[in-house]
């Protein structure tokens, strides 16, 4: 199942992480601008590999695993990448740090559940949190290159604004996820549902 096109696909998004890392690396206009390609691509293999997965019913265990996985590695390296190159600096580091606190516990928490054999679905907000936040670091990936060639697009403002959009969406899907993951954590052992 590891050479299905579906997870190839997430695949190349785990390997992409350490080319968008170099090319955000002390970036040029010409670096944001390849890093932003290369994260538009990552978003549109987010999309196609759960589509195709679904549409020829290839849905695999290690394609469940690593989309997720691969959607967290990604987006930990661009908010460290934006936090390093201080495009994401001062009071906005808040809800950046928000949304990896958030990926990390909620990773645990979908492992801890999927041992008691209980699922943990998306819900509508945490879809809005993920649009917010993709938004938001393109936007920001985006900035420093459109000052080059397009000074007049406000895509540092619009990234910061969704920024904390994503962040304040982050912590009320977080503790609704939290909410049903102690639910199930303080029932003693061998309770039924």
């Amino acid at each position: 199942m590891l050479s299905s096109l579906p997870n190839l696909l997430t695949l190349s998004r785990i390997f992409a992480v350490p080319l968008f890392v170099i090319l955000m690396w002390n970036a040029t206009w010409v670096g944001y601008t390849a890093a932003f390609v290369l994260y538009c691509i990552a978003g549109l293999t987010d999309y196609l590999d759960g589509y195709l997965a679904r549409a020829r019913g290839t849905v695999s265990r290690l394609g469940v695993f690593l989309d997720p996985v691969a959607d967290k590695i990604m987006v930990a390296a661009v908010i460290v990448m934006l936090i390093h190159n201080d495009h994401i600096s001062g009071w906005h580091v808040i809800p950046a740090i928000v949304i990896i606190l958030r990926e990390i516990t909620v990773s645990g928490l979908r492992e801890f559940l999927a041992t008691a054999q209980v699922s943990l679905p998306v819900s509508q907000l945490a879809k809005w949190k993920t649009t917010f936040q993709m938004v938001s670091l393109g936007a920001l990936i985006l900035a420093p290159a459109s000052a080059h060639w397009w000074p007049a697009l406000p895509a540092q403002p619009v990234g910061l604004i969704c920024l904390w959009l994503a962040g304040v969406l982050t912590a009320m899907t977080g503790w609704d996820y939290l909410r049903v993951g102690l639910k199930h954590m303080t029932k003693p052992t061998g309770s039924a549902e």
